[in-house]
């Protein structure tokens, strides 16, 4: 059965979702994450995709007092993600209650440090944050490209321990246009072991549907949720 992962993003401490990730066009959804965090609690859902968008802008964790009120006051399983690149970061997010975190920048400017935290926390706490634009690998909140194949990215990173990957296509990201089924294809065939997380573009209830026959390890639920396209209610079939 595939994990149903809400998210919630944050920009000064408020639950906001951008557009293909331009800090230009974000649109705040409740200014007060806790009360979502609680409604998704409330309908069943165990899980949450928690990312720091003012983080990944300053290329450290910001809003880590929200992780702490969310992880305290809810009993929901966390994984982190946005701005975590550098020990200090990493020892911070876990300590206000990440039960996993997600790395994805510092995975491609700074392998040595993602490494040591694979071989310290193991690949059932770091997840590898691949994200991409045209296959190409896309860091610091999507603002800056490199000309890394998304799939030998992930694969190299696999042979030294990751276990569990979030991968955004992030020409789809908020635009309730359907999620990148190439893309996790793709990686599924280069990776068959791997437990994948898709994440972006997911419009409607057909397209969890579909990410589950493919037998994906996740899915991260966004601005789907915040625009009524899914209810919470639907999400329930999914829940173990």
């Amino acid at each position: 059965m595939i994990q149903i992962i809400p998210a919630i993003d944050l920009i000064e401490g408020k639950c906001v979702r951008l557009t293909q990730g331009d800090y230009g066009q974000k649109k705040i959804y409740n200014e007060h994450p806790l009360e979502v965090a609680q409604q998704f609690e409330d309908a069943g859902l165990t899980r949450l995709h928690l990312v720091d968008l003012d983080g990944a802008k300053a290329k450290k964790i910001v809003n880590w007092k929200v992780l702490e009120t969310l992880s305290s006051r809810t009993r929901l399983h966390i994984d982190f993600g946005g701005g975590v690149q550098s020990d200090e970061d990493l020892r911070i997010a876990f300590e206000c209650g990440a039960k996993q975190v997600t790395g994805g920048s510092v995975a491609v400017k700074n392998r040595d440090l993602f490494e040591s935290w694979l071989n310290q926390y193991g690949g059932d706490k770091i997840i590898l944050g691949a994200d991409a634009r045209n296959e190409k690998v896309a860091v610091s909140g999507w603002e800056e490209g490199t000309s890394l194949w998304v799939y030998d990215f992930v694969e190299e990173y696999v042979e030294k321990g990751v276990r569990y990957t979030i991968s955004t296509d992030v020409a789809k990201d908020g635009l309730l246009q359907g999620p990148s089924y190439d893309l996790y294809r793709n990686l599924q065939d280069k990776c068959p072991e791997l437990n994948i997380i898709a994440s972006g573009g997911v419009s409607d209830i057909k397209d969890v549907e579909k990410l589950a026959e493919m037998n994906l390890y996740g899915v991260i639920i966004g601005k789907a949720i915040y625009e009524n396209r899914i209810s919470l209610d639907e999400l329930k079939r999914f829940l173990a």
